[in-house]
Order: C-alpha cells, then structure tokens, then sequence
C-alpha cells in the first residue's frame, strides 16, 4: 500500500489531519524555512526555534545567537532577523541560534508530535524530494501562511514537491489541497517571481524594500541541506 502525501494550507488547519504518525515538512518560504536552509548551508550547527521574542532571547546566555521577526523585520535588541542574507556571514559559521518568526517557528510547534518534522523551502527542493523519498511515513505538506492564513508562495511548493513526487504516493480525503497546491505550481513554475506579483506578502515585504529577498528565496536548488528537528532543534539531516 502506497504512503500518502496531503496538503494542509494552515497551521490552524493542522488538527483536522492525520499527522501525527508522519512527516510534517513545514514551509514558510517567504522567509523562514528559506533562511534556516540557508544557515545550515553556511555552517551553522543547530537551530531552536521558539514561539516567543522572550524564549529566544534567554537562549543568548546560553551562548546562542539569538533571531526575531515580526511583520517582515528584525526585531530590536536581536542579532538576527529573517533574511537570508544575515545567514550568510561568516559568524554564524559552528553556532546554535534560537528563533522566533511570525509564522515559521510558530508552524514548527503546532506540528509537534509529528513522526518527524523538516524544513522546506525552494532552496531545497530536489534534495527535500529525496529526504521524503526514503522516509516510508505519510508525509504532510504544511504551509505556515500567514498568520495561520492562506497564502501563495508556501502554496506553490507543496505544489512542487506533490508534482515530483507524483505516483509514488497516494492521495487520503483530503485530496483536493493536494490537487490545488500541485496545479497553481504547475501554471507558476516558469516564472515563479511574476506569478506572485500581486501576492499579499510580496507586497508586504516590497513595503519594507527587500524584494532581493523574495527572489532570492524563489530560486530552486540551492543547497542539498535538510534541516530536521531533533530534541527540540534543527539539524542538518544526515
């Protein structure tokens, strides 16, 4: 009997699946889970991901670089915030960091009690498809929104993973945010950038003046890393 692979849009949506003997993949492609690919490519050795501005800035006693978003910006006093970009530098190189995101981090803590958790995003695609591949669980694709809404970017890549993975998993009642999420990917791959030009959080971060951050966080590939959550933090998946 085949594993299933389903689509849950939102993390409120979350209880109404049968998640707990799987893998739960959470997506927050603009610009959580991007960026925690993003340090693990660049060296760093774990993430914690908290839910609150207070839970991750205690962690800086315990030597963590400490990171927090909150409507698109860094938040005062931390330092980090949610760019792919602030991931890059050399600092972050062997360092645990504790991070609360306005969706992101929240979505890693209602999938608790998942078989296993791991980070999705763009930046990861082929090698996520692998992962999920050797697994041998049903697997859930959940979308972190925006603020437990529905939203396009996180949408589009459980698209494109249920398109590669199509045929080798089935589909349960919930198939329709399966079918959904995998045809808006297949209408938008060409030009993933154009199709969300009119997406609610494109237009939320163009506000802040960090559309590099979108596009960077569309391109597919770019690491063959995939975070997953052992004892409460994010490492890089053997």
């Amino acid at each position: 009997m085949k594993h299933t692979i389903d689509v849950c849009f939102s993390p409120a949506m979350l209880p109404m699946y049968d998640y707990k003997g799987a893998v739960v993949v959470v997506i927050d492609v603009l610009r959580a889970t991007s960026s925690m690919c993003v340090a693990f490519e660049h060296g760093v050795r774990s993430i914690v991901p908290v839910a609150t501005l207070e839970e991750s800035l205690a962690f800086r006693s315990k030597g963590f670089l400490v990171g927090a978003e909150r409507k698109g910006e860094r938040v005062e006093g931390f330092d980090l915030g949610n760019s792919p970009f602030s991931f890059m530098d050399e600092s972050v190189r062997d360092r645990d960091i504790a991070l609360t995101t306005t969706n992101g981090t929240q979505a890693i803590k209602a999938a608790e009690g998942a078989a296993s958790i791991a980070i999705g995003s763009f930046l990861n695609l082929d090698a996520l498809c692998e992962w999920l591949k050797k697994q041998d669980r049903n697997i859930v694709l959940l979308c972190s929104g925006w603020k437990s809404a529905f939203n396009l970017e996180d949408t589009l890549l459980a698209g494109a993973v249920c398109d590669r993975l199509d045929g080798l998993f089935g589909f349960t009642d919930h198939r329709d945010a399966a079918i959904a999420a995998k045809c808006l990917y297949q209408v938008a791959q060409n030009d993933l950038l154009g199709f969300l030009e009119n997406s609610s959080h494109r237009h939320r971060l163009a506000n802040l003046h960090i559309e590099e951050d979108v596009a960077f966080c569309l391109v597919p590939n770019q690491t063959a890393v995939v975070p997953v959550l052992v004892d409460g933090a994010l490492v890089a998946a053997k």
